[in-house]
């Protein structure tokens, strides 16, 4: 079993900035790719912003240069850096990873979500 545990959220102003972690641990043998997801209030969830094993990144058009996805191997975390916080940017951000287990066997695993509300 893997557990993502996701913290970070919070409210925060129209340009403000906040930091967003995501640790797995459990019977983890290697991670690839780590991501960060969110789902507004009425919509369906959408990709922020996904980093390799070999932190290569990929972000959403509506992230790309205010946001930052980073993460750390040895304690198998990710992070999300959102600076220019704007209220569309609010939602329930989750946290994804690709978890190669001691089963031998690849599995999805998300976090619970940590609410960010940006007020404008």
């Amino acid at each position: 079993q893997v557990h993502m545990v996701e913290s970070g959220g919070g409210l925060v102003q129209t340009g403000g900035s906040l930091r967003l972690s995501c640790a797995a641990s459990g019977r983890i043998v290697s991670i690839n790719t780590m991501g960060w997801y969110r789902q507004a209030p009425g919509k369906q969830r959408e990709l922020v912003a996904t980093i390799s094993r070999g932190f290569t990144t990929n972000y959403s058009d509506s992230v790309k240069g205010r946001f930052t996805i980073s993460r750390d191997n040895a304690k198998n975390t990710v992070y999300l850096q959102m600076n220019s916080l704007k209220p569309e940017d609010t939602a329930v951000y989750y946290c994804n990873a690709g978890v190669f287990t001691i089963t031998q066997r690849w599995d999805d695993y998300w976090g619970q979500g940590t609410q960010v509300t940006v007020s404008s």
